[in-house]
């Protein structure tokens, strides 16, 4: 059973937590019991794949509501690329999330999502997935939702304010994906999908679920990463002192990553790399969490000025700040440290970050101490971001194949300003 961390809803079992996304108070759905996997488990990573090591996670958390083959079929259909580690420099490793689809690493929530809906869903109606995306989670849910009978997706992005080829990846599919261009930031798409499911005129009028990471279903199955990091780094013989570095913006990939670790995971500590919106960043320095409006960024994924997994992170370490200290530390990087982080990692190493990798590389490259291995998540293929990088190292960045077959479409968007009014309208005509 999942409960509220406004703890004034009733509880809800998985079907309602997925299909709801949010609960009635505001609050985010929470298991009320992270499953602890056994020793022998964590001994024995390494000897296997990265689908049989996440399915045994997600017997964990969804095994008593999926049957086992329906299960197995959907971390397998799920799974359908791989999330290498590779050194870039002695004790430095970068875990890359960007090999599936949309190549950023929200693909795995997103592809798990749409067949956790799906199963619950099937043949009951319309549903309507209303995602905010300040980059790649819109990429990664109209992509792993595009073509997926009885649901429609809303992606509500930030006008100007994501990558051009970003941008393509959801603009251009059409079918039963929608995108509207809001006329604000991030967080005032974040705010209009939240209000609209406390609506009750238009719950009412219509099924609505997010698959934004406030959704259990899209947040959890990252928790897959951290396994398969420590099951390779077993493999070279350096888990250790393991420490993770994860760039952060929702928190909802750190969030993952501090489950895998109450789960029994034994990574030592983690780090929580921010870009100029670094409100996080500075609850770690003073105890007090104080959102504010987000600020563009070359690292665009993460201009969050409010984390809606904040709320996850302060009850799963009972709101106290001193716990949370115990496990994460930070860092914050403006636009020109990121730059340089980039130019100075492509020139000594050969290895070339995107903006968001480059603060989670940078962030664990101060913070690691002797006798530690540390990784850190390189979320997204560097030519997503083509434009900056290229001006940041003055070399031209080749576009994946399925990137560019994306640039070819023609952009499909709804403009909007960042009314709810306005939104509310809009949906309603489309019931």
């Amino acid at each position: 059973m999942y409960y509220s961390t406004n703890g004034k809803a009733p509880r809800a079992d998985l079907r309602k937590a997925v299909v709801k996304g949010l609960a009635e108070d505001r609050g985010l759905y929470m298991p009320e019991r992270i499953p602890q996997l056994p020793e022998a488990f964590f001994r024995t990573l390494g000897e296997r794949s990265f689908v049989d090591n996440s399915l045994e996670v997600a017997k964990a958390f969804f095994g008593e509501d999926i049957p086992a083959e329906e299960l197995s079929r959907i971390v397998t259909e799920t799974l359908c690329f791989d999330c290498p580690l590779r050194e870039v420099e002695p004790g430095i490793y970068a875990l890359e999330l960007f090999h599936g689809p949309t190549l950023a690493f929200k693909d795995v929530g997103a592809r798990f999502m749409a067949r956790l809906l799906r199963h619950f869903t099937g043949g009951e109606g319309q549903v309507n997935v209303l995602v905010a995306t300040s980059g790649d989670t819109g990429s990664a849910v109209a992509n792993g939702f595009l073509g997926v009978d009885g649901i429609r997706v809303f992606v509500l992005y930030p006008k100007g304010k994501v990558s051009p080829i970003q941008e393509c990846q959801f603009t251009t599919l059409g079918k039963n994906i929608t995108a509207l261009e809001i006329d604000g930031v991030f967080d005032d798409c974040q705010a209009l999908v939240k209000a609209a499911f406390l609506d009750t005129e238009l719950n009412a009028a219509m099924r609505l679920t997010s698959a934004n990471s406030i959704n259990v279903a899209r947040f959890l199955p990252q928790a897959f990463y951290y396994f398969w990091a420590y099951a390779q780094l077993q493999r070279l013989g350096k888990a250790g002192k393991v420490v993770c570095c994860v760039p952060s913006g929702n928190f909802g990939n750190l969030c993952a990553a501090l489950f895998g670790k109450r789960m029994g995971l034994p990574i030592g500590r983690f780090i929580a790399a921010n870009n100029a919106n670094s409100v996080f960043y500075e609850f770690l320095q003073t105890g007090d969490y104080r959102p504010r409006p987000s600020v563009q960024t070359l690292a665009n994924a993460m201009d969050v000025g409010d984390p809606s997994n904040f709320a996850r992170i302060w009850d799963l370490y009972g709101k106290s700040p001193e716990a949370i200290r115990a496990d994460i530390s930070g860092g914050t990087y403006a636009d020109a440290q990121i730059a340089d982080t980039i130019r100075d990692c492509y020139s000594r190493t050969g290895y070339l970050l995107d903006p968001h990798g480059a603060c989670g590389y940078r962030a664990l490259k101060e913070g690691l101490q002797p006798g530690e291995v540390g990784f850190f998540c390189e979320t997204a293929h560097p030519a997503k971001f083509k434009d900056t990088v290229e001006a940041i190292i003055g070399e031209l960045v080749a576009i994946p194949e399925r990137l560019a077959a994306f640039m070819q479409g023609e952009k499909q968007a709804v403009p909007l300003p960042k009314d709810f009014g306005a939104f509310k309208q809009f949906l309603l005509e489309r019931r």
